[in-house]
């Protein structure tokens, strides 16, 4: 069979990959602390004697675009975004440590400070409690503090630190829940010049416009790679009618 089959085959389906992975971007444009991923492909040359132009397509890797979101104020005191570099700690339900960026944070019934996800913010000593009946402050450097809500306002007191850390990018990887983890699997360790902005969040760092224009160039390119596919069929159907003539 031709080549050129196997060639525009590799093609379509990497393409339509890279579709899904745009489109997934797409569909997470307003999550918020959203970090997009961009699917890199490399070209292997088809091996053997004549048509040494043709090269298959194979997908090298998922990376993860870490460029910074927007930051947008909601003036909510559970909403916190982190000032350039760094991530928040979150504890995973086997006691382990994940990273976000997504700062919308909540009190669960029992009083733990949580993720919109779920999961327990980190402190310094642990999941970090919060008494009831009491306003919330977080400061910049991640130590909660709350105050009485109730009686003769009294001073703020400090019940535990959000744990910051900042370890490089290249030694995280994005688990399928969206969470980002150590490659070796291990707590990263915290860093004290992370630093956060109280009532403000960061929102997803998906362009919008380009992730469009993108789309639209990839559903070309899968169009070009089915009519390489309808091609070679014509091509093959000719040049059977040709042998059975001269047959």
């Amino acid at each position: 069979m031709d080549r050129l089959i196997y060639t525009a085959m590799t093609g379509a389906k990497h393409v339509f990959m890279q579709q899904a992975g745009t489109a997934n971007n797409l569909a997470n444009a307003s999550t918020i602390g959203f970090k997009s991923q961009e699917h890199r492909f490399r070209a292997v040359p088809v091996e053997g004697a004549g048509m040494p132009t043709r090269a298959f397509v194979v997908d090298a890797s998922v990376s993860d675009v870490m460029d910074e979101g927007p930051l947008m104020f909601t003036g909510r005191n559970l909403d916190v975004a982190v000032n350039g570099k760094g991530w928040l700690a979150v504890q995973l339900p086997d006691g382990s440590e994940a990273y976000t960026r997504a700062g919308s944070l909540d009190v669960d019934v029992t009083g733990l400070l949580q993720t919109k996800g779920g999961y327990s913010v980190v402190g310094d000593g642990g999941p970090i409690n919060i008494p009831p009946d009491n306003t919330i402050e977080i400061a910049p450097d991640g130590t909660v503090s709350v105050v009485p809500s109730f009686g003769t306002p009294n001073n703020a007191n400090a019940i535990g630190r959000i744990k910051l850390v900042n370890p490089p990018e290249a030694n995280m990887v994005r688990g399928a829940d969206g969470l980002f983890r150590m490659r070796d699997g291990q707590a990263a360790p915290a860093d004290q010049t992370v630093k956060l902005t109280s009532g403000t969040l960061e929102g997803s760092n998906v362009n919008v416009t380009d992730a469009m224009v993108n789309l639209i160039s990839l559903s070309r390119q899968f169009e070009m790679q089915i009519k390489m596919l309808q091609t070679a069929d014509t091509n093959a159907q000719r040049a059977d009618q040709l042998l059975s003539l001269s047959s």
